[in-house]
């Protein structure tokens, strides 16, 4: 095709011939184009003023015209004929319909306001409706667009103006509420994180105090404890460089001292074994007693005081 095209193209304004006239070198050119050429060759002319010269653009051979100029000229008919049918194909052709493919839309409804194709009038969804042809369509449909935006006043511009101003005020008023209702939850739970922090710092305090009873009550008697073991050590120490002594006289010192040890050592009495009972207790107190507390009540939520109950147990040696 655009082989064809070039084919069909003038040399000297490189645009499809128009009219076309054959020189008689045979070559062809668009009439305007030679029209121009001549005038061009004839101002400057030192020829004979009843024969016009002129020089072929592509050949370059010089030909004399009569008077009458190009129109002397033959057209090149079938050149012509062949430029016409290549526009008649390259003429966009009309959209087809949707439903029925390939089918042109060559008709108008009126009942409907469509395009429709002949089968759609004669099968399809539009049969029996009037119909119009589409130079008659457009004729009647057009002043429609001047009437539709007569439709679109100032007055109704405004009204959508004023409209979407409205619409704009009612959206930040909305989103001012959301902040201030943001604000409202944000500043609640901060008060009530405030309280459970407080009431939470009041049960950890019980609970150090209880730990520190705790530590009261033990830390002694693990003292004591190591005590003993350390004199036990030593006692065991001493026992056995008493037996490794050879001399006599000072096995029996050293014996003597060993037994007094000894015999003074086991006399001591043990620490008791203290089991100290924690009360309340935490996961006890909170799922019986917090259950009931309300937010409304949560400033007097109830916070125990932990105690340390001590029960004895004796080593089994120190009670016989």
């Amino acid at each position: 095709m655009e082989n064809l095209e070039e084919d069909l193209t003038c040399s000297v304004c490189y645009s499809l011939f128009s009219d076309p006239r054959v020189l008689p070198c045979s070559h062809t050119f668009c009439k305007t184009c030679l029209d121009n050429l001549l005038q061009v060759s004839t101002n400057y002319s030192i020829w004979r003023p009843l024969r016009l010269p002129l020089k072929c653009p592509n050949c370059r051979n010089v030909m004399e015209l009569p008077p009458t100029g190009i129109d002397a000229l033959p057209t090149n008919v079938s050149l012509r004929a062949i430029i016409e049918k290549y526009q008649r194909d390259n003429e966009p052709r009309p959209p087809s319909c949707q439903e029925h493919n390939r089918q042109p839309l060559n008709m108008y409804c009126i009942q409907d306001r469509q395009l429709i194709c002949g089968l759609c009038l004669t099968v399809g969804q539009h049969q029996g409706h009037p119909i119009d042809d589409l130079q008659a369509a457009f004729i009647r449909e057009r002043q429609t667009p001047s009437q539709l935006l007569a439709r679109l006043s100032d007055q109704r511009w405004a009204q959508v103006c004023e409209l979407g101003e409205q619409l704009e005020q009612e959206k930040a008023r909305c989103e001012g509420l959301v902040r201030q209702d943001r604000q409202e939850v944000n500043q609640f739970f901060q008060t009530l994180e405030v309280v459970l922090a407080r009431k939470r710092q009041a049960y950890l305090e019980a609970l150090d105090k209880a730990g520190a009873e705790v530590s009261r009550a033990y830390d002694p008697l693990i003292h004591r404890v190591k005590e003993l073991q350390e004199e036990q050590l030593d006692l065991v120490s001493l026992g056995s460089s008493v037996e490794e002594e050879d001399s006599p006289l000072v096995f029996l010192e050293k014996v003597h001292l060993f037994r007094e040890r000894v015999e003074e050592f086991m006399k001591t009495p043990l620490p008791s074994v203290i089991n100290l009972s924690v009360t309340p207790r935490a996961a006890e107190y909170l799922q019986q007693r917090w259950p009931a507390v309300t937010i409304r009540s949560l400033e007097e939520a109830p916070v125990p005081k932990v105690s340390c109950c001590a029960r004895f147990c004796w080593p089994e040696e120190h009670k016989q």
